[in-house]
Protein backbone atom coordinates (compact mmCIF):
# COMPACT_ATOMS: atom_id res chain seq x y z
CA UNK A 1 0.00 0.00 0.00
CA UNK A 2 2.53 2.43 0.49
CA UNK A 3 4.59 1.53 -2.51
CA UNK A 4 1.68 2.24 -4.56
CA UNK A 5 1.18 5.81 -2.80
CA UNK A 6 4.79 6.26 -3.39
CA UNK A 7 4.54 6.08 -6.95
CA UNK A 8 0.99 8.36 -7.12
CA UNK A 9 3.28 10.68 -5.48
CA UNK A 10 5.53 10.39 -8.40
CA UNK A 11 3.37 11.40 -10.73
CA UNK A 12 2.69 14.83 -11.44
CA UNK A 13 -0.64 16.29 -10.29
CA UNK A 14 -1.20 17.24 -13.78
CA UNK A 15 -1.20 13.94 -15.09
CA UNK A 16 -3.41 12.76 -12.15
CA UNK A 17 -5.73 15.25 -13.62
CA UNK A 18 -5.75 13.98 -17.12
CA UNK A 19 -5.75 10.28 -15.84
CA UNK A 20 -8.68 11.11 -13.73
CA UNK A 21 -10.60 13.05 -17.00
CA UNK A 22 -10.08 10.59 -19.74
CA UNK A 23 -11.12 7.83 -17.49
CA UNK A 24 -14.49 9.86 -16.55
CA UNK A 25 -15.03 10.61 -20.37
CA UNK A 26 -14.30 7.26 -20.98
CA UNK A 27 -16.84 5.91 -18.26
CA UNK A 28 -19.42 8.83 -19.85
CA UNK A 29 -18.57 7.45 -23.22
CA UNK A 30 -19.49 3.71 -22.38
CA UNK A 31 -22.88 4.83 -20.16
CA UNK A 32 -23.72 6.75 -23.25
CA UNK A 33 -23.17 3.73 -25.41
CA UNK A 34 -24.99 1.72 -22.98
CA UNK A 35 -28.01 4.00 -23.31
CA UNK A 36 -28.08 4.58 -26.67
CA UNK A 37 -27.99 0.51 -27.29
CA UNK A 38 -31.18 0.25 -25.39
CA UNK A 39 -33.19 2.79 -26.20
CA UNK A 40 -32.69 1.36 -30.03
CA UNK A 41 -33.02 -1.99 -28.80
CA UNK A 42 -36.49 -0.99 -27.03
CA UNK A 43 -37.06 1.19 -29.77
CA UNK A 44 -37.15 -2.00 -32.10
CA UNK A 45 -38.42 -4.04 -30.05
CA UNK A 46 -41.40 -1.66 -29.17
CA UNK A 47 -41.68 -1.17 -33.04
CA UNK A 48 -41.91 -5.07 -33.35
CA UNK A 49 -44.77 -5.37 -30.99
CA UNK A 50 -46.37 -2.46 -33.10
CA UNK A 51 -46.19 -4.73 -35.97
CA UNK A 52 -47.74 -7.96 -34.22
CA UNK A 53 -50.54 -6.07 -33.47
CA UNK A 54 -51.02 -5.02 -36.76
CA UNK A 55 -50.70 -7.86 -38.04
CA UNK A 56 -53.41 -9.61 -35.43
CA UNK A 57 -55.56 -7.01 -36.55
CA UNK A 58 -55.01 -7.35 -39.77
CA UNK A 59 -56.31 -11.13 -39.68
CA UNK A 60 -58.97 -10.31 -37.10
CA UNK A 61 -60.22 -7.86 -39.78
CA UNK A 62 -59.95 -10.76 -42.32
CA UNK A 63 -61.79 -12.24 -40.39
CA UNK A 64 -64.47 -10.19 -39.52
CA UNK A 65 -64.91 -9.72 -43.66
CA UNK A 66 -65.58 -13.28 -43.79
CA UNK A 67 -67.67 -13.36 -41.42
CA UNK A 68 -69.76 -10.25 -43.13
CA UNK A 69 -69.80 -12.34 -46.30
CA UNK A 70 -70.46 -15.15 -45.42
CA UNK A 71 -73.69 -13.87 -43.67
CA UNK A 72 -74.30 -11.91 -46.61
CA UNK A 73 -74.12 -14.54 -49.38
CA UNK A 74 -76.25 -16.95 -46.87
CA UNK A 75 -78.76 -14.19 -46.58
CA UNK A 76 -78.82 -13.61 -50.84
CA UNK A 77 -79.00 -17.56 -51.09
CA UNK A 78 -82.37 -17.28 -48.32
CA UNK A 79 -83.66 -14.56 -50.27
CA UNK A 80 -83.31 -16.50 -53.37
CA UNK A 81 -85.34 -19.71 -52.31
CA UNK A 82 -88.10 -17.20 -50.85
CA UNK A 83 -88.37 -16.00 -54.31
CA UNK A 84 -87.86 -18.54 -56.49
CA UNK A 85 -89.38 -20.91 -54.82
CA UNK A 86 -91.99 -19.95 -52.11
CA UNK A 87 -92.76 -17.29 -53.50
CA UNK A 88 -93.76 -18.38 -56.97
CA UNK A 89 -95.84 -21.53 -55.53
CA UNK A 90 -97.80 -19.18 -53.37
CA UNK A 91 -98.04 -16.89 -56.63
CA UNK A 92 -99.40 -20.08 -58.70
CA UNK A 93 -101.81 -20.77 -55.88
CA UNK A 94 -103.34 -17.07 -55.52
CA UNK A 95 -103.82 -17.34 -58.98
CA UNK A 96 -105.75 -20.63 -58.31
CA UNK A 97 -107.88 -19.12 -55.73
CA UNK A 98 -109.35 -16.98 -58.17
CA UNK A 99 -109.89 -19.74 -60.90
CA UNK A 100 -112.34 -21.45 -58.11
CA UNK A 101 -114.56 -18.02 -58.05
CA UNK A 102 -115.04 -18.25 -61.58
CA UNK A 103 -118.62 -18.68 -62.42
CA UNK A 104 -120.13 -22.00 -64.10
CA UNK A 105 -117.25 -24.22 -62.84
CA UNK A 106 -117.94 -28.07 -63.09
CA UNK A 107 -117.11 -29.99 -60.09
CA UNK A 108 -114.26 -31.77 -62.16
CA UNK A 109 -113.00 -28.65 -62.55
CA UNK A 110 -113.46 -27.48 -58.90
CA UNK A 111 -111.67 -30.77 -58.19
CA UNK A 112 -108.85 -30.34 -59.84
CA UNK A 113 -108.16 -26.62 -59.39
CA UNK A 114 -108.41 -27.30 -55.27
CA UNK A 115 -105.45 -30.61 -55.66
CA UNK A 116 -103.79 -28.33 -57.47
CA UNK A 117 -103.72 -25.60 -54.49
CA UNK A 118 -103.63 -28.12 -52.02
CA UNK A 119 -100.14 -29.71 -53.98
CA UNK A 120 -98.59 -26.23 -54.53
CA UNK A 121 -99.39 -25.56 -50.43
CA UNK A 122 -97.57 -29.17 -49.59
CA UNK A 123 -94.71 -28.13 -51.39
CA UNK A 124 -93.99 -24.48 -50.32
CA UNK A 125 -94.13 -25.80 -46.62
CA UNK A 126 -91.38 -28.29 -47.68
CA UNK A 127 -89.61 -25.63 -49.03
CA UNK A 128 -90.38 -23.25 -45.72
CA UNK A 129 -89.22 -26.40 -43.71
CA UNK A 130 -86.15 -26.69 -45.44
CA UNK A 131 -85.25 -23.10 -45.26
CA UNK A 132 -85.88 -23.09 -41.50
CA UNK A 133 -83.52 -26.01 -41.33
CA UNK A 134 -80.94 -24.71 -43.20
CA UNK A 135 -81.05 -21.68 -40.45
CA UNK A 136 -81.07 -23.69 -37.26
CA UNK A 137 -81.63 -27.46 -37.65
CA UNK A 138 -84.21 -28.62 -35.43
CA UNK A 139 -82.45 -31.80 -34.22
CA UNK A 140 -79.81 -29.48 -33.07
CA UNK A 141 -82.00 -27.64 -30.94
CA UNK A 142 -83.66 -30.62 -29.95
CA UNK A 143 -80.94 -33.46 -29.35
CA UNK A 144 -78.05 -31.27 -29.00
CA UNK A 145 -74.30 -31.73 -31.17
CA UNK A 146 -74.43 -35.39 -31.11
CA UNK A 147 -77.32 -36.10 -33.19
CA UNK A 148 -77.25 -33.35 -35.53
CA UNK A 149 -74.03 -34.44 -36.78
CA UNK A 150 -75.46 -38.30 -37.35
CA UNK A 151 -78.54 -36.08 -39.09
CA UNK A 152 -75.83 -34.04 -41.21
CA UNK A 153 -74.02 -37.16 -42.00
CA UNK A 154 -77.18 -39.38 -42.82
CA UNK A 155 -78.05 -36.51 -45.43
CA UNK A 156 -74.65 -36.66 -46.96
CA UNK A 157 -74.75 -40.39 -47.02
CA UNK A 158 -78.55 -40.41 -49.06
CA UNK A 159 -76.60 -39.45 -51.94
CA UNK A 160 -74.81 -42.83 -51.91
CA UNK A 161 -71.82 -40.70 -53.22
CA UNK A 162 -69.67 -41.13 -49.92
CA UNK A 163 -69.91 -43.19 -46.87
CA UNK A 164 -69.14 -41.60 -43.86
CA UNK A 165 -68.00 -42.90 -40.55
CA UNK A 166 -68.82 -41.16 -37.48
CA UNK A 167 -67.12 -41.83 -33.74
CA UNK A 168 -68.14 -39.95 -30.72
CA UNK A 169 -66.41 -40.64 -27.65
CA UNK A 170 -67.30 -37.38 -25.79
CA UNK A 171 -70.29 -37.36 -23.44
CA UNK A 172 -71.81 -33.58 -24.00
CA UNK A 173 -73.10 -32.81 -20.60
CA UNK A 174 -73.82 -29.35 -21.75
CA UNK A 175 -76.18 -27.43 -24.19
CA UNK A 176 -74.66 -24.13 -25.75
CA UNK A 177 -76.58 -23.92 -28.81
CA UNK A 178 -74.31 -20.58 -30.06
CA UNK A 179 -71.32 -23.41 -29.78
CA UNK A 180 -72.82 -26.26 -31.22
CA UNK A 181 -74.06 -24.61 -34.08
CA UNK A 182 -70.39 -23.25 -34.73
CA UNK A 183 -69.13 -27.02 -34.75
CA UNK A 184 -72.17 -28.00 -36.62
CA UNK A 185 -71.46 -25.49 -39.58
CA UNK A 186 -67.61 -26.18 -39.42
CA UNK A 187 -68.50 -29.97 -40.29
CA UNK A 188 -71.06 -28.91 -43.21
CA UNK A 189 -68.47 -27.00 -45.04
CA UNK A 190 -65.97 -29.62 -44.29
CA UNK A 191 -67.89 -32.54 -45.98
CA UNK A 192 -69.28 -29.90 -48.69
CA UNK A 193 -65.80 -28.98 -49.84
CA UNK A 194 -64.90 -32.91 -49.53
CA UNK A 195 -67.80 -33.90 -51.87
CA UNK A 196 -68.12 -31.36 -54.03
CA UNK A 197 -64.19 -30.10 -54.25
CA UNK A 198 -62.62 -33.13 -52.98
CA UNK A 199 -64.27 -35.90 -54.75
CA UNK A 200 -63.92 -37.81 -51.69
CA UNK A 201 -65.89 -41.38 -51.50
CA UNK A 202 -64.74 -41.82 -48.03
CA UNK A 203 -65.06 -39.40 -44.92
CA UNK A 204 -63.66 -40.05 -40.76
CA UNK A 205 -65.13 -37.64 -38.82
CA UNK A 206 -64.16 -38.67 -34.79
CA UNK A 207 -65.04 -36.28 -31.67
CA UNK A 208 -62.93 -36.98 -28.36
CA UNK A 209 -61.60 -34.81 -25.38
CA UNK A 210 -58.38 -33.36 -24.41
CA UNK A 211 -57.17 -31.38 -20.98
CA UNK A 212 -60.65 -30.18 -21.06
CA UNK A 213 -61.10 -29.18 -24.47
CA UNK A 214 -63.16 -30.79 -27.48
CA UNK A 215 -61.42 -32.29 -30.26
CA UNK A 216 -62.67 -33.49 -34.15
CA UNK A 217 -60.25 -35.15 -36.54
CA UNK A 218 -61.78 -34.91 -39.65
CA UNK A 219 -59.95 -36.98 -42.82
CA UNK A 220 -61.00 -37.72 -46.59
CA UNK A 221 -59.59 -39.40 -49.07
CA UNK A 222 -60.47 -36.92 -51.61
CA UNK A 223 -58.20 -35.66 -54.17
CA UNK A 224 -56.42 -32.70 -51.60
CA UNK A 225 -55.04 -29.55 -52.20
CA UNK A 226 -52.09 -27.53 -52.22
CA UNK A 227 -52.39 -25.84 -49.00
CA UNK A 228 -49.17 -23.14 -49.85
CA UNK A 229 -51.19 -21.76 -52.53
CA UNK A 230 -53.04 -18.49 -50.99
CA UNK A 231 -55.97 -18.93 -53.19
CA UNK A 232 -56.60 -22.13 -51.05
CA UNK A 233 -55.52 -19.98 -48.07
CA UNK A 234 -58.10 -17.30 -48.75
CA UNK A 235 -60.88 -18.69 -49.83
CA UNK A 236 -64.06 -18.16 -48.36
CA UNK A 237 -65.10 -21.50 -46.82
CA UNK A 238 -61.50 -21.61 -45.11
CA UNK A 239 -61.93 -17.91 -43.88
CA UNK A 240 -65.18 -18.90 -42.51
CA UNK A 241 -63.91 -22.38 -40.92
CA UNK A 242 -61.02 -20.28 -39.40
CA UNK A 243 -63.48 -17.39 -38.36
CA UNK A 244 -65.93 -20.00 -36.49
CA UNK A 245 -62.87 -21.83 -35.00
CA UNK A 246 -61.85 -18.39 -33.66
CA UNK A 247 -65.20 -17.83 -31.81
CA UNK A 248 -64.92 -20.70 -30.38
CA UNK A 249 -61.39 -20.05 -28.63
CA UNK A 250 -59.77 -23.31 -30.22
CA UNK A 251 -57.50 -24.23 -32.84
CA UNK A 252 -57.16 -24.89 -36.38
CA UNK A 253 -55.06 -27.57 -38.45
CA UNK A 254 -55.52 -28.23 -42.17
CA UNK A 255 -53.24 -30.75 -43.97
CA UNK A 256 -53.34 -31.81 -47.75
CA UNK A 257 -51.46 -32.21 -50.82
CA UNK A 258 -52.24 -33.49 -54.67
CA UNK A 259 -53.60 -37.11 -54.50
CA UNK A 260 -53.11 -37.37 -50.55
CA UNK A 261 -57.00 -36.67 -49.26
CA UNK A 262 -57.14 -33.90 -46.40
CA UNK A 263 -56.92 -34.16 -42.78
CA UNK A 264 -58.36 -31.28 -40.35
CA UNK A 265 -57.81 -31.24 -36.67
CA UNK A 266 -59.81 -28.15 -34.70
CA UNK A 267 -60.35 -28.19 -31.24
CA UNK A 268 -63.39 -25.94 -29.36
Amino acid sequence: MLQVSAKLSLIPEKDIVLIILFSSVFFMLVAAAIVVFFYFSRKKINQKEIEKKNIIIEYQDQQLKAVILTQETERKRIAQDLHDDINSKLNVVKLNCHLLSTPNLSPAEQKEITSIIIDLTNKALDSSRKIAHNLLPPVLEKFGLDAGIKELCLEFESSRSVKIEYNNIVDFDFKNLHNDLHVFRILQELLNNSVRHGQATFISITLRENDNFYSCIYTDNGIGFDTNLSSNQKGLGTKNIESRVRFLNGTLEIKSARGEGTRVNFTF
